[in-house]
């Protein structure tokens, strides 16, 4: 995919998603961090998106995921707002503080700083949850701030598409 992806291409994607949810009558939430939104805002761009997006959470600060999403402060200080855990978490929270049925979520460190031992920039956990469970990964884009976003949005959703099926 490159280091960015175009607007034409992420629409498509997020048209894919609704598509998606819609067929299966499913409704959406996003838990999202280093994104801040933008998974939210790719979705929320297609017409029509009211039918199958029910709404976003941006918990930038690890005080938002535990307050607004219910992830234990106790498993953010074991493994680090970034991993999988936490990413786990914080999609099975969208799902429970949401009218939603499934939610991704995205947490991550999209630089230029914030560079920890074993988690580069570029660092992005994914989180999908939904009534058969939830799926996490790991991955590491390279690139600068913007396209890391980029590309972890454009993953969240694609993501999400392998979630549903």
């Amino acid at each position: 995919m490159g280091d960015t992806l175009d607007k034409d291409a992420l629409g498509r994607l997020a048209a894919e998603v609704g598509r998606a949810l819609h067929s299966k009558g499913l409704l959406l939430a996003t838990a999202e961090s280093c994104t801040g939104g933008g998974a939210a805002q790719a979705v929320t761009d297609i017409a029509g998106s009211s039918g199958w997006f029910e709404r976003g959470f941006v918990t930038y600060s690890n005080e938002a995921k535990s307050e607004l999403l219910g992830v234990p402060a106790e498993l953010i200080a074991q493994h680090g707002a970034v991993s999988e855990e936490v990413a786990a978490a914080m999609a099975a929270g969208a799902v429970a503080h949401s009218g939603a049925q499934v939610a991704l979520s995205t947490t991550g460190i999209a630089g230029p700083g914030g560079a920890v031992p074993g988690k580069p920039v570029g660092t992005v956990c994914f989180g999908w949850s939904g009534p058969g469970g939830t799926r996490t990964e790991r991955l590491v884009f390279g690139g600068d701030r913007r396209a890391v976003r980029e590309q972890a949005v454009a993953h969240s959703l694609q993501g999400l598409l392998r979630f549903l099926v």
